[in-house]
């Protein structure tokens, strides 16, 4: 299996008592398909997986992969603090049919960069399916080193990395890390998707895709076809969503703008509240650009 191109780090929905959404889970993973995404990325950042129990994270991987039925490869995020967790939980995903597990780096203590190769080789033995890392600085308080990477990156199913730091110069250092290693590296900052793609990143795990599926996936076949026009153009065109995506706590933003272009997704989960009046227009007004809503 290849990994590459847009894959959507798709929301958890909920309903209106805060629990798991089926019926708008499956609506949402053929929405993202029929629009081309390369790959479902599961419980990340926008999936809230810091607020869902493992029971729940279960629950949710095992609706997803049956409901993408192998139309596309399912990324499934596992990591957390403690390595006998995230090995316990990456076995069950393996276990459900995952494709592929995302794991963050431990966050809260900040594990040394010799703490965090053993945490990952540990995690990767214990598992046959490729593993790509997961860097988020901003959230975890630590950043994994190229030298770390290229570490790495020689163990046997550590496939990649996924890096959202918003600097391409981590996504250079990475790429140039690894170049000899079968690696590959993905874009978490949707600002960034041509500019990684043009020095050589695989593709992007994007978050607005959940609403702009198109338009991301445009960027990636645009590249390919080396209209760099249309690709940039695509890339631009996603900062009006961008810039509204700051007016509140991830990913409530983010899931208020797929409920009204027509998801049922639900609020984010507590504590984090829904988006103010004030604040909804913009919504509105945004995706009136985009003709969705």
């Amino acid at each position: 299996m290849k990994i590459k191109g847009i894959i959507t780090a798709m929301v958890t929905p909920f309903d209106e008592k805060q629990e798991i959404n089926s019926l708008a889970t499956k609506q949402l993973v053929n929405k993202l398909i029929d629009a081309g995404v390369d790959g479902i990325f599961i419980l990340g950042t926008n999936g809230e997986f810091h607020l869902l129990t493992n029971d729940e994270k279960i629950a949710f991987a095992k609706l997803v992969i049956n409901e993408v039925d192998k139309r596309v490869p399912v990324y499934v995020g596992t990591g957390g603090n403690s390595t006998r967790e995230v090995i316990t939980l990456s076995k069950q995903m393996e276990m459900l049919g995952a494709d592929v597990l995302s794991v963050i780096t431990p966050f809260f203590l900040v594990p040394t960069q010799e703490e965090v190769i053993k945490h990952y080789k540990a995690v990767a033995e214990s598992v046959q399916i490729p593993i790509i890392l997961y860097n988020i600085p901003k959230n975890t308080g630590m950043n994994l080193e190229a030298e770390t990477v290229a570490t790495l990156a020689k163990v046997k199913n550590i496939a990649g990395i996924k890096d959202s730091s918003g600097k391409i110069e981590s996504i250079q250092g990475y790429i140039e890390a690894t170049k000899h290693e079968d690696f590959c590296v993905l874009v978490g900052s949707d600002s960034l998707i041509l500019k990684a793609l043009e020095i050589g990143a695989a593709g992007a795990i994007a978050g607005t895709s959940n609403l702009l599926a198109e338009l991301d996936v445009s960027i990636y076949h645009n590249f390919l076809k080396g209209d760099m026009e249309a690709a940039q153009k695509a890339q631009e065109d996603i900062n009006v969503l961008r810039a509204v995506l700051k007016l509140g706590t991830v990913p409530s933003i983010l899931k208020k703008a797929v409920e009204l272009s027509g998801i049922p997704v639900g609020p984010a989960r507590f504590p984090v509240i829904e988006p103010n009046e004030e604040i909804v227009k913009k919504i509105i007004e945004m995706l009136s650009y985009y003709k969705l809503g």
